[in-house]
């Protein structure tokens, strides 16, 4: 059964290149193993990670990305049994925050920033959406 989950949670530090950079290589290195593929959305102090793939395999991960001390205050956004992937084509996709085109922010919050603790968890995933269906993510694999 494939599932998709969604978390935001916010940086214990500046996300600094380095550390996207980091998190992104292990994430690419493991995630083909398990079957999971996905996108990380990030600012300097934000985190939203979308997971997909087998149901085991996903609760295995998120439980040890609760435990992660890069971030704190993590919240879920969503979890849902999916027929097919939004995120098939990335082992680990990126995109900051910061660099979303400002209009289509505003469409779904209210000062042109994405922060999933002040907009609803649909806004945060139909923002999710689009961006996948326009293929705004970079660093595809």
């Amino acid at each position: 059964m494939l599932v998709r989950l969604i978390y935001a949670s916010r940086a214990k530090t500046p996300a600094t290149h380095e550390l996207i950079e980091s998190i992104l290589s292990s994430a690419r290195q493991r995630n083909p193993q398990q079957g999971i593929t996905g996108v990380l959305c990030y600012s300097d102090t934000i985190f939203v990670q979308v997971l997909e793939g087998g149901r085991d395999q996903v609760n295995r991960l998120y439980a040890s990305l609760l435990r992660d001390e890069r971030h704190y205050d993590v919240i879920l956004l969503a979890y849902e049994s999916i027929d097919e992937r939004q995120y098939s084509s990335w082992t680990m996709g990126k995109i900051r925050l910061d660099k979303i085109n400002r209009s289509l922010l505003l469409k779904y919050s209210e000062c042109g920033e994405l922060n999933p603790y002040q907009v609803s968890c649909c806004s945060t995933v139909a923002l999710l959406n689009e961006l996948a269906s326009t293929a705004a993510f970079a660093q595809r694999d």
